[in-house]
């Protein structure tokens, strides 16, 4: 394959890091991908459900809402049952952000300004320190403080990166810094221009998202154009995809974005045409069934499905594995972009199916035979420093 052209590379802003449970962000942490339950968090069974459908499509970090003391001391119970890091989110009451602490939460997202005074304040960081807890300054366009409203006259970037510094200074003053901020809005211009301002007045992990972005269609066009372009700019630790529809899907896209700005990759990236009257066989239904069927790979690799040789060849090129479409119902397929074997129309999908599993298989093969030599390596060389 190619190597990685210089206007493909993305300059990460530079940000501190902070630790969420075991996921670090911020830094030269990958960009951590999270979503949010809907379920009531009380209801331990469907909450747990739906995290762990999360953890299969590869959330990073998972958000639950801890309106009252049941949902918060629900966490004893959910935390233990999941894989990923939980965060707690946290409005007005700071009892709910102490029990949370305990309950096992790895994050608290909070707003130190609405809690009350400096005391409330004083015992939430004594709780956040002495249970591991990272927190999340979450300023969004919808909530802002009133005295902001009264200043800007409505939301406004300034207003929204005000209200976060304020929010840090709260807890830098309490010798606090193991925090991430956000300041979200659903105004795509607003949110990106308030994102473009905190990154130049902070070097904290910034958690990027355009808040209430509608439904999985709608909202998966306006997330991608928002987060898209802080992303290209180098903007964002981590990334939430807030759409009206089950957690897994904003995970989902979530993936697509970083992948397709080469910024991280999970699973199988197919390359497809739109399909056209030169098609050679159902490009729509073969790359919709090879979708399904490939969820289950988690190694990063590239199939590209062409259904005719105008563009197909060059896309194969680029390609791990590609498939072109030709005449008489037999078509070409390429392995690591070189020309492979040719293949008949009814044997598409299982073919190509069978192929990317015995490659993702190889890939990890070497990755684990990579690590054994670098163990013997590291071994052989402290065997060495003893010896002196």
């Amino acid at each position: 394959m190619s190597s990685v052209r210089a206007y493909r590379q993305i300059l990460r802003r530079k940000s501190r890091q902070i630790r969420v449970g075991n996921v670090l962000v911020g830094g030269d942490a990958p960009i951590s991908v999270q979503t949010m339950t809907n379920t009531p968090t009380a209801d331990v069974a469907a909450t747990v459900a739906q995290i762990q459908a999360a953890e299969r499509v590869g959330a990073d970090i998972v958000r639950v809402s801890c309106p009252d003391q049941e949902s918060a001391l629900a966490l004893k119970q959910i935390v233990p049952q999941v894989s990923v890091p939980i965060v707690a989110d946290i409005h007005f009451h700071y009892k709910r952000a102490i029990e949370a602490a305990q309950s096992g939460a790895a994050c608290l997202r909070i707003n130190p300004g609405n809690i009350g005074s400096a005391e409330r304040v004083r015992e939430v960081v004594k709780a956040a320190k002495d249970y591991g807890c990272s927190m999340r300054i979450g300023v969004n366009a919808g909530s802002l403080e009133q005295d902001l409203l009264e200043k800007y006259g409505e939301p406004c970037p300034e207003a929204l990166v005000e209200s976060a510094l304020n929010h840090a200074k709260i807890l830098e003053d309490h010798d606090f810094t193991e925090f991430k901020i956000s300041v979200k809005a659903s105004d795509v211009f607003l949110a990106v221009a308030a994102y473009q301002g905190l990154a130049e007045a902070c070097d904290y992990p910034l958690h990027i998202g355009i808040t209430e972005a509608g439904g999985l269609r709608a909202g998966t066009v306006k997330s991608s154009i928002g987060l898209g372009m802080l992303l290209w700019s180098g903007i964002g630790d981590t990334i939430r995809v807030s759409l009206s529809a089950e957690p897994a899907e904003e995970v989902q896209v979530g993936y697509e974005m970083l992948k397709s700005l080469g910024l991280r990759r999970r699973g199988v990236t197919v390359i497809s045409c739109p399909s056209c009257a030169r098609q050679n066989f159902n490009v729509i239904k073969t790359v919709e069934t090879l979708e399904a069927r490939l969820a289950h790979i988690t190694t990063p690799l590239t199939l590209s499905v062409i259904g005719c040789v105008v563009n197909g060849p060059g896309e194969a090129r680029e390609t791990d594995i590609g498939l072109t479409g030709g005449g008489n119902n037999t078509h070409q397929v390429y392995l690591s972009g070189v020309t492979d074997h040719r293949l008949k129309d009814q044997n598409i999908v299982d073919h190509l199916v069978g192929l990317v599993e015995k490659k993702a298989a190889e890939i990890e093969a070497a990755k684990i035979e990579a690590g054994k030599i670098e163990a013997g390596k590291a071994a052989e060389k402290a065997a060495e420093n003893a010896a002196e």
